[in-house]
């Protein structure tokens, strides 16, 4: 998605600038609303500069998610120790051994010397805090409850990490055994098959159909390999450009929930991720417009995240939760029946948290049984590869030796 730079003024009356991910100009206003500051200015910008982000570099460490998740943690024990919040950052500052992330916390350290509150000086690093991030330290600011917040954040980023580690698995042994698979397909027809067409050719006698299949394609394989790999990598690179805008990203999201087995663990994982991000705002005291906003943010998939800001749209209208996501159609009537008790009982949150421990179960089911589900795939898939290879390489050699046993 696009970056664009912005200005604005916060509830003091001081100028915030930043830089921003999103799909347009009112996306971002959105989320410069929800940071509590009220823009005056957003034009079309580029990515923050390495210098007081990320650095993409071969020379400098990157800043990881349990790296934010040890700041968090430590910034909770300190400030409910009654440490002030800048004594913290300094303690922070002797304690953190990543060099990217010490410049980072550096800072904001003087960001908040300049006057900037924290929220604003935090969000001067969009690559290292997003926006959830910073509406909820703005949440803690407001209330003064920051040391209960950061200690909320550090359970949805441990949750987080959970999460794209249990998709990681997910998708780790189907793409290697893919990968094994092609490769397979690939020596075969470069290696094997051309050593099986010179015997076929002293036969000189009429090959089937299937022999006759597989020499063609090996013969293509062999004489135009290197054009089939420049045309692997000219779609692998169009097809990353095409996931990388904006409809391309929301078609591969919505497709990948559609593959076989792995989709369902994709879905679960987001659902997880929708209803803990919906708990924590609402236990925080985020309003419900702001929290559908920050969990369309933060679900990590765009069809998803344009069905919950189309619950959003919906609930503006004045419909309820429930219409709401009936109407959305990603939630199985299992949730659906919960989310009805919470809205009626007042207890939202309480109820979205245990469909989020319910869904991550779920997850962590779908991960153990995984292999027991893709090894009867496979066994099809190579026991199909070996009946082909048998009909068209070994048949012709089968009646040539039964030809010669006929002679003698």
């Amino acid at each position: 998605m696009p970056f664009f730079s912005y200005k604005g003024r916060n509830n003091k009356g001081e100028l915030v600038k930043g830089v921003l991910e999103g799909p347009d100009r009112s996306a971002i206003a959105k989320q410069v609303f929800n940071l509590g500051i009220t823009p005056v200015e957003i034009l079309p910008g580029s990515a923050p500069s390495p210098e007081s982000n990320l650095s993409i570099n071969l020379f400098q460490e990157s800043i990881e998610l349990v790296d934010v998740m040890m700041f968090c943690r430590q910034m909770y024990t300190l400030l409910k120790a009654g440490i002030p919040i800048m004594s913290a950052l300094n303690v922070q500052l002797t304690s953190i051994r990543n060099k990217a992330f010490v410049e980072v916390i550096s800072e904001v350290r003087a960001s908040l010397d300049s006057g900037h509150e924290l929220s604003a000086a935090l969000n001067q690093h969009p690559k290292v805090f997003n926006s959830f991030y910073i509406s909820m330290i703005r949440v803690g600011e407001t209330t003064g409850m920051l040391d209960r917040v950061f200690l909320r954040l550090v359970d949805y980023l441990e949750f987080e990490k959970f999460m794209r580690e249990q998709i990681k698995a997910a998708l780790r042994y189907p793409t290697f055994v893919m990968a094994a698979m092609v490769v397979a397909i690939v020596v075969i027809n470069l290696f094997v098959i051309p050593a099986f067409a010179k015997v076929f050719a002293n036969m000189g006698a009429a090959l089937p159909l299937m022999t006759r299949v597989l020499l063609g394609f090996s013969d293509f394989m062999v004489t135009s390999w290197p054009y089939l790999l420049v045309g692997i990598v000219v779609a692998g690179l169009l097809f990353r450009a095409h996931v990388t805008s904006i409809n391309g990203k929301y078609q591969w999201d919505s497709f990948k929930l559609k593959i076989p087995i792995a989709g369902a663990i994709i879905h679960k994982a987001s659902m997880a991720r929708f209803a803990r991000t919906f708990a924590l705002s609402s236990k925080s005291g985020v309003p419900i417009m702001s929290t559908l906003t920050l969990v369309a943010q933060t679900v990590d998939n765009d069809f998803i995240a344009h069905k919950v800001e189309q619950m959003r749209q919906g609930v503006e209208r004045g419909e309820t939760i429930l219409r709401t996501a009936t109407n959305a159609g990603i939630f199985n009537s299992l949730v659906l029946q919960m989310i009805a008790v919470g809205e009626e009982s007042g207890a939202l949150d309480d109820l979205m948290e245990e469909i989020a421990d319910m869904y991550q179960r779920d997850v962590e089911y779908e991960i153990k049984t995984l292999g027991a589900r893709v090894e009867p795939i496979m066994i099809i898939f190579l026991g199909v590869l070996v009946l082909i290879l048998a009909l068209g390489i070994f048949l012709p050699i089968w009646d040539l030796g039964r030809a010669s046993l006929h002679k003698t």
